[in-house]
């Protein structure tokens, strides 16, 4: 990791959050933040006065930004991968001990320690691909000190590395085997323990739901929402991935900052968060390893524009996954998206989905959390699937990778 407080690279193509500029620029941080952008034709050489060099050519964007992902877990289910392939249900797996219960138990088992030694190697693929800020949810503990143990290990995996960590408490991730037949009672623990000591002891920037069939129902996340207002937390929801139950529009309602997977949402749901500014965070690599046919409805939040975001949803069940770009290309093979789409949904529109709408842009004034990319022009970025070709990853004005 180096650093110098002024820094200029010469002749990038700029990608800047939403659309790449004209033409080669030239771009100068100084102190953290970006100082200056020029077009490099009609760079003036004073102004590149006590600025170290620190780059020149390829394209430069802003550090990605991965809005949606489960990092902190123990254990891995690939045994259940494997069943899955081999024609066993998912029903049947879950009847058995598996799926997410099954990574519910390693969790609990699992000490803080060795559970930030499991999440490390996740966080260090996603900052190879030029990840600068990351959302990490909870969910896999489902117990007020299993939950916090996770938020714990989540703010740690940002004091470790240098990356900005939001937080996100889904305590209403499922339904914990000692509240079988009891979901209403485990939903008053999150609202009236979970929430209160995850604002208290800060470990939480948001609150998060599953609102599905399987999940949890509209009214227990109403519940869950007027808790999180309450503490102040801000509000998201993985709502309509398998079925439409209005999770997108009850949560844009309450000001959700965003609604992700959005599969099955309808028109309704689409306009209700255009009105409330709630971001649309689509997660093509669950799409892809569940195998699912549904779309979202990519055509109307364009024609309501609403911001998409794009994604990792790194878990153990469902997007072991935790490369960034793939989830770029995923989103224009499956979701249609244009690559500049997918890579705004990958920096600003991400940046927007966490409430950080000063992140994931290149623009003078904005913090230096920037990547510079081997390659020609950023739709590369989306058209190949191909680990290496960040030649730095700049966080906060500090060079902390380089080749």
């Amino acid at each position: 990791m180096h650093s110098n407080s002024k820094q200029l690279w010469r002749d990038v193509q700029v990608f800047d959050g939403q659309a790449l500029l004209d033409e080669a620029m030239t771009v100068r941080v100084d102190d953290g933040r970006v100082a200056g952008m020029w077009p490099s034709r009609a760079f003036a050489e004073a102004d590149a006065q006590g600025a170290v060099e620190a780059g020149q050519g390829g394209v430069m964007t802003p550090g990605l930004v991965d809005c949606h992902t489960h990092l902190v877990y123990a254990g891995d289910r690939a045994g259940e991968f494997e069943q899955r392939l081999e024609g066993v249900s998912y029903a049947e797996i879950a009847k058995a001990g598996g799926g997410i219960l099954s990574t519910v138990r390693a969790t609990r088992e699992a000490s803080e320690e060795a559970l930030l030694a499991a999440s490390l190697p996740r966080l260090d693929a996603l900052l190879a691909d030029g990840v600068t800020t990351v959302e990490i949810k909870s969910g896999y503990g489902l117990t007020l000190s299993d939950e916090l143990k996770m938020l714990r290990v989540a703010r740690r995996l940002g004091e470790l590395r240098p990356v900005r960590v939001t937080t996100t408490l889904l305590g209403a991730h499922a339904l914990p085997p000692e509240y079988a037949g009891r979901a209403d009672d485990y939903v008053s623990l999150v609202c009236d323990e979970m929430i209160p000591a995850a604002a208290g002891e800060g470990l939480a920037d948001a609150v998060d739901v599953f609102c599905e069939g399987i999940g949890f129902s509209p009214a227990q996340c109403e519940r869950i929402y007027q808790a999180a207002q309450a503490h102040g937390l801000a509000i998201k929801a993985h709502a309509e991935q398998l079925s439409n139950l209005g999770g997108s529009a009850l949560a844009a309602r309450y000001g959700a900052l965003s609604a992700d997977h959005i599969e099955y949402l309808d028109e309704a749901g689409v306009r209700a968060m255009a009105e409330a500014g709630t971001v649309a965070v689509l997660l093509p690599g669950a799409f892809h390893v569940l195998r699912e046919t549904q779309l979202p409805p990519i055509d109307l939040l364009r024609q309501y524009q609403v911001p998409m975001a794009v994604a990792s949803d790194a878990n153990p069940g469902t997007s072991p996954i935790c490369m960034p770009s793939l989830m770029a290309n995923l989103a224009c093979t499956l979701f249609r998206l244009t690559p500049r789409e997918a890579l705004a949904g990958m920096t600003a529109h991400a940046a927007r989905a966490l409430g950080l709408p000063e992140l994931g842009r290149i623009a003078v004034g904005a913090a230096a959390d920037l990547c510079l990319w081997d390659i020609q022009h950023p739709a590369e970025l989306a058209y190949a699937v191909q680990s290496g070709r960040l030649r730095q990853r700049i966080f906060n004005g500090v060079i902390t990778h380089a080749r």
